[in-house]
């Protein structure tokens, strides 16, 4: 990136950080993606159990590896071979879990995490279980506003995902939601019935934590995942 443009990133980057901060979140710049992985070691113990948010920046950047080590006890969703039941167990086992790692949809200068599920273990997890989650996020989901979140789902996040998981949705026919900005009145902005084969289920703003310092923000300076 130019160095003028990064600066300007830079600029963004701190006022999150300090909104985060004063929404009782953690938060913490990573110049590059190698440093995730000692990093997030250094926040865990021997024995500790761990949990996942379905999130391809946990398996992109090694973090997927780190939570098998044999010290740890992962709650394994990406096991080869599992049954619909067995994940589900597996998703309600996590609300027990010490640490979860997981990301986020957009992440808003205002100091929130914006995600949109269609199952919502990851974001049911995110809001309460879990004594630690560990959020990491490449600074490219870095927004201005909510509404700016809603339009990096609409028109980022949810296709990507969706061309990820294969599934036949408007999105993944045209790159972007079928609705593809956001309304001031209604957030994702899809009328009952518009799209019934949609990923969007559920939008989730994480503003002010009650818990203070149990969600921690990872925020990596080059771009990762959706």
């Amino acid at each position: 990136m130019d160095v003028h443009r990064s600066k300007i990133r830079e600029f963004a980057i701190e006022r999150t950080m300090e909104n985060l901060r004063k929404n009782n979140m953690e938060a913490t710049f990573l110049a590059d993606a190698s440093l995730i992985v000692p990093t997030v070691r250094s926040m865990l113990t021997d024995n500790c159990s761990i949990t996942l948010g379905g999130s391809s920046t946990v398996i992109d950047t090694g973090l997927l590896a780190l939570a098998r080590e044999p010290q740890y006890k992962l709650i394994d969703r990406y096991a080869p071979g599992l049954t619909h039941d067995q994940m589900v167990e597996l998703f309600t086992q996590g609300f027990s879990a010490d640490v979860m790692f997981t990301s986020a949809n957009a992440i808003t200068e205002h100091g929130e995490l914006y995600c949109v599920d269609g199952t919502s273990n990851r974001t049911a997890q995110m809001l309460f279980g879990p004594k630690k989650v560990i959020v990491i996020a490449g600074w490219q989901k870095i927004v201005a506003n909510l509404q700016d979140a809603v339009n990096r789902v609409k028109r980022v996040a949810a296709p990507a995902n969706a061309t990820r998981l294969k599934r036949d949705t408007t999105c993944v026919k045209r790159g972007y939601c079928i609705v593809p900005y956001c309304h001031d009145k209604h957030l994702m902005s899809i009328a009952p019935g518009a799209c019934t084969k949609g990923i969007c289920s559920n939008m989730v703003t994480f503003g002010r934590q009650a818990v203070k310092g149990r969600m921690h923000v990872l925020i990596v300076g080059e771009e990762l995942g959706y």
